[in-house]
C-alpha cells in the first residue's frame, strides 16, 4: 500500500511539472529563510550560557539620576567592587576589567594593540580555555601577559608562545611583557572579548591607586554565593556606597546626583539594549527585537509558500475530481485518501526541505555578513536543532497539505464522476490566502521603502558641520604631547594638498556647572582656535577663541544653542558658568549653530568648548584637499613619523566614521528589502500557477468567446481581473497595519522622515503592476489560442 502510494505521489509531481516546480521553489525559500532565523536565534540564545558560573555571575550596574533624566551604566569605579566584597559576605568574588591601547614592537614594526587590565582570577572566574598555562596563576605576576591564539600567532607565528617577549609601550619606553598562558581565541558567542590580558597589579605597581567612589569607568564583576538571593545583596551594596562616599560627596557643594548599584545577571547582557555601551573587555551586543523581527519576516515567507501550496492543490482539485470518484467507487475510504494526500505533501516538502539545506549552505556567507554573524553549517549537528528542524519538516507539510487533503478526500463520487465539482470556481478560502499573503508582501514593500528613505535621511542630513574629506588622527599621550601638537600642526600647515588644520582633546566627555538658575549639564570639550573654521561651524552670536585675547583659555567658552536654550538665556554673551568642581568661573565670548557631534539616533545636547590649559589635546583634524588624497595621506603620514616615531599611523576619515554609525541600519536595510523581494517573488509564484489553472479550466470558454469576436485585450483582462480585485483587497488591508508599524518605528529615531502619502501608494501601484504582469503574461498566451483547438477536444 505505502508503495503503491508513493509511486502515485512520485507519477503526479512529475504529470504536473509547473506547479511542483512552483511549490518546491516557494517551500525550499521559504525553509531556507526559517533555517537561517533558526541558526541565527539559537546563536543568541546560546550566548555565555558556557559559562560554568553563568548564574552566579553579575556585572555591577549603577542609575544615576538628578532634575532632568535617570539612566543606567554597565560601569564603576576601581573602589566599588572590592570594597562592596570586604563588607558583603555574599559576594566570593570580584573582577574588574578595563581596556586601554599600547604600542607594541613586531620588529621593526609598530602595531597597536588592545590590552584588557584585570583582576589575577579572571580566568578562573570566567570560563575561557587555555592552551597553555595555570588559569589561576597567569597574572599572578605584574609583568606577564595572555594573549590569544591569534595574537600568539601575530607575533609569534606560533601557538606555542609561554615564555616569550612581547614589548609594549609603558610611558616613553618599550618594556618586556613574558607570555604567561596562551587563551583559545574567545568563542563568537561570548560577551567577554580580549585579544591580551594583563594584570590589574601592574598599574597598581606603578603607583595607580583610585580610591574616588563618583568616577565611572570600567566593568566590575561579582561572583555570589549560590545560596545567596540578589534582592538582599543590592541594598547592601547601597548601604556601603552611602557609608563610604559620604566624606567625597560632602566636599562637594550642591551635590544633586542620585546614584544606587543594581546587579546585572551576566547571561542578560547580550540582549540588554539598556544596559549601555558594551566596553572594557564586553563586546558583541545585541537586541531581542532583532531575533522578533527576523523570525516574524522568515515565518511569513514560509506561510506564504504553505498558502501557495493549499491554493494550488484545491485549485487542482477539479483535475483529479475523477480520480477520487473512481477510489471511492471502488471501496476507498476517506482516511485512506487522507493519509494518499498528506504523504504527497509530505514527499514535496522532503524534497524541498533537501534544497533547503544546499540552499541555507549557499547564502550562509552572505546573510553572515548582513547579520554580523559568523555561523556555519555545522551548527545544524546539534540533537536539540536536528530536532528542531524535524519538526519543523511536519509542520510544514502538515499546513500545507491537511486542508487539501480534507477537501478533495470529501468529493462526492456522484458530483465528480458527473464532472459537476465547482470547488475551484467558489472557494472563499483560496481568494482569501491570496489576499493575505499580498497583504503581508505590500507591507514588507512599505517597510523597504520607509527604513530606505530614513537610512538616506541619517547618511544624508545635513549634520551643522563639514566633515567631506577631514581627516583625523591622535598625536598619542605624553608630557610633551604639546610641542609634538604643535610641531606637527606647524609642518601640515605647509604641506600641498592640505587646506587647514586644527585639534581637540578627541572626545565629548560630560560633565556640569552651575549658572544662574541652578546646575546645568553639558558635552565638553577642548578645542584650539582652528576648531570651527576646520569643520565650518559658524558662531552666530560673539567671537570665536583667538590668540589675541590672551585670557580666553582661562576665562572664556564657547557654548552651542542647545546649551542657551537649555539655560534659558536671551542674550547669552557674558554669561556666567561656575565650575565649581575647578573653582573657576568663565564667561561665554561665543554661541555656535548646532551641529551633530553624536549619532542622529540621538538628540543634540548642550555643548561647551573650552582652551583650558589643563585639557590636553591629542586629535588632529585636517581638511584635504580632493586633488590627491592618497598622495596628501602619505605626506600627512611622513610627518607623523617623523614627530611620533613609535606609533602606529592610524587615521580615519569622519565623513567614513559618521556613515559607520548607522551599520544597523544599513544592515536591516538590506534585510528588509531581501524579505520583500522574496515573499513578492513566492506570492507571484503563486498567483502565477494559480492563473495558469485558470486558464487551463476555462479554454472552452475563451474559445466561444474569440468566435463570438471578443479580443485578446478583453480576454486578457476578464482573467486578469479577479485577481487585481483581490490584491486591492490586500492593499486596503496593508495601508493601516503598515502605516502603523512604520511610524512606530520611526518613533525611535529623534531625527526622522516624514511619513509620506507616496509610501503608500507607489507600493500598492508596483504590487499591482507585478500583478498584472504575472497574470498578464498567462492571460495573453491562452488568450491568443486558436480556438478551433480549444473547441475541437473534450
Amino acid at each position: 500500500m505505502l508503495k503503491n502510494y508513493l509511486k502515485i505521489a512520485l507519477r503526479n509531481l512529475t504529470r504536473n511539472k509547473a506547479f511542483s516546480v512552483i511549490n518546491i521553489a516557494g517551500l525550499s525559500l521559504g525553509l531556507t529563510c526559517c533555517m537561517l532565523i533558526v541558526l541565527y536565534t539559537k546563536d543568541e540564545i546560546s550566548f555565555d550560557r558556557f559559562q560554568k558560573n553563568k548564574d552566579q555571575l553579575y556585572r555591577i550596574q549603577a542609575t544615576l539620576s538628578d532634575e532632568n533624566e535617570t539612566r543606567t551604566i554597565g560601569s564603576t569605579n576601581a573602589i566599588h567592587g572590592p570594597a562592596f566584597k570586604e563588607e558583603i559576605p555574599e559576594i566570593e568574588e570580584v573582577v574588574r576589567t578595563q581596556s586601554s591601547s599600547f604600542v607594541s614592537k613586531k620588529g621593526s614594526d609598530f602595531l597597536n594593540e588592545n590590552i584588557l587590565f584585570a583582576d589575577p582570577n579572571f580566568f578562573t572566574v570566567f570560563s575561557l580555555p587555555m592552551i597553555s598555562g595555570d588559569p589561576e596563576t597567569v597574572l599572578s605576576d605584574v609583568q606577564s601577559i595572555v594573549i590569544s591564539e591569534n595574537v600568539a600567532k601575530k607575533y609569534f607565528k606560533t601557538t606555542d608562545a609561554v615564555g616569550k617577549i612581547l614589548n609594549l609601550k609603558i610611558d616613553k619606553e618599550f618594556e618586556p611583557f613574558i607570555v604567561s598562558g596562551v587563551a583559545k581565541n574567545c568563542p563568537q558567542n561570548s560577551s567577554v572579548q580580549f585579544e591580551s590580558v594583563i594584570s590589574f597589579k601592574f598599574q597598581e605597581s606603578r603607583g595607580w591607586t583610585d580610591k574616588e567612589w563618583l568616577g565611572f569607568y570600567m566593568n566590575t564583576f561579582v561572583l555570589l554565593n549560590p545560596k545567596s538571593n540578589p534582592a538582599t545583596v543590592i541594598p547592601k551594596m547601597n548601604q556601603v556606597f552611602k557609608t563610604k562616599s559620604a566624606e567625597e560627596i560632602s566636599k562637594i557643594k550642591h551635590f544633586k546626583q542620585r546614584i544606587s548599584f543594581g546587579l546585572q545577571p551576566f547571561l542578560s547582557i547580550h540582549l540588554d539594549k539598556e544596559s549601555g555601551d558594551l566596553r572594557n573587555g564586553l563586546d558583541h551586543g545585541s537586541s531581542p527585537i532583532y531575533s522578533y523581527v527576523l523570525s516574524g519576516i522568515a515565518i511569513f515567507i514560509l506561510l506564504i509558500a504553505c498558502i501557495n501550496f493549499v491554493n494550488l492543490t484545491v485549485a487542482r482539485s477539479l483535475k483529479r475530481s475523477r480520480e477520487i470518484g473512481i477510489r471511492k467507487v471502488v471501496g476507498s475510504q476517506r482516511k485512506q485518501l487522507i493519509f494518499q494526500f498528506l504523504g504527497e505533501s509530505f514527499l514535496l516538502s522532503l524534497i524541498a526541505f533537501s534544497f533547503a539545506i544546499l540552499l541555507t549552505q549557499f547564502v550562509l556567507p552572505t546573510f553572515n555578513d548582513l547579520a554580523n554573524k559568523q555561523l556555519a553549517i555545522s551548527y545544524l549537528l546539534d540533537l536539540k536543532l536536528v530536532s528542531g528542524y524535524f519538526g519543523l519538516f511536519l509542520l510544514t507539510g502538515l499546513i500545507a497539505g491537511f486542508y487539501p487533503a480534507l477537501v478533495l478526500s470529501g468529493f462526492s463520487p456522484i458530483h465528480t464522476l458527473y464532472n459537476r465539482s465547482k470547488l475551484t470556481q467558489k472557494n472563499y478560502l483560496t481568494r482569501g490566502l491570496v489576499i493575505f499573503q499580498f497583504t503581508l508582501s505590500v507591507c514588507l514593500v512599505i517597510g523597504t521603502l520607509v527604513i530606505y528613505s530614513q537610512f538616506e535621511y541619517l547618511t544624508n542630513k545635513d549634520l551643522g558641520y563639514n566633515d567631506r574629506n577631514l581627516m583625523s588622527f591622535s598625536v598619542g599621550r605624553g608630557e610633551n604631547r604639546k610641542e609634538i601638537l604643535e610641531a606637527v600642526k606647524h609642518e601640515l600647515y605647509g604641506t600641498p594638498g592640505i587646506n587647514t588644520v586644527a585639534a581637540f582633546n578627541g572626545n565629548y566627555n560630560g560633565t556640569g556647572a552651575k549658572i544662574d538658575k541652578g546646575e546645568i549639564g553639558f558635552g565638553y570639550i577642548g578645542v584650539d582656535d582652528e576648531f570651527l573654521n576646520v569643520l565650518e561651524i559658524p558662531v552666530l552670536k560673539g567671537r570665536n577663541f583667538s590668540k589675541s585675547y590672551g585670557s580666553d583659555p582661562v576665562q572664556s567658552v564657547i557654548v552651542n544653542e542647545s546649551f542657551v536654550k537649555e539655560a534659558g538665556w536671551k542674550d547669552p554673551i557674558g554669561k556666567s558658568i561656575n565650575f565649581e568642581w575647578k573653582n573657576r568661573t568663565c564667561k561665554v565670548i561665543g554661541v555656535i549653530r548646532d551641529y551633530h557631534f553624536a549619532s542622529l539616533k540621538e538628540q543634540i545636547k548642550p555643548l561647551l568648548l573650552t582652551q583650558d590649559p589643563n585639557y590636553g589635546l591629542g586629535t588632529v583634524y585636517v581638511k584635504i584637499n580632493e586633488t590627491d588624497i592618497p598622495e596628501t595621506i602619505k605626506k600627512v603620514e611622513k610627518i607623523f613619523r617623523k614627530y611620533v616615531p613609535l606609533a602606529p599611523f592610524e587615521y580615519k576619515f569622519e565623513d567614513a566614521a559618521n556613515l559607520k554609525r548607522y551599520e544597523t541600519e544599513a544592515k536591516w536595510k538590506e534585510m528588509i528589502t531581501l524579505a520583500a523581494i522574496l515573499s513578492i517573488f513566492v506570492s507571484c509564484i503563486g498567483l502565477f500557477g494559480l492563473a495558469t489553472f485558470n486558464a487551463e479550466t476555462r479554454v472552452k470558454e475563451i474559445g466561444i468567446r474569440k468566435v463570438l469576436g471578443a479580443s485578446v485585450a478583453s480576454i486578457t483582462a476578464l482573467l486578469s481581473l479577479d485577481f487585481v480585485k483581490l490584491i486591492l483587497v490586500a492593499i486596503v488591508f496593508a495601508l493601516p497595519i503598515s502605516y502603523y508599524a512604520v511610524k512606530s518605528w520611526l518613533q525611535n529615531f529623534p531625527y526622522r522622515i516624514d511619513m509620506s502619502w507616496w509610501y503608500f501608494a507607489l507600493s500598492a501601484l508596483l504590487a499591482i503592476a507585478i500583478a498584472i504582469l504575472t497574470v498578464g503574461f498567462q492571460s495573453i498566451k491562452t488568450a491568443m489560442m486558436d480556438p478551433v483547438k480549444s473547441l475541437k477536444s473534450e
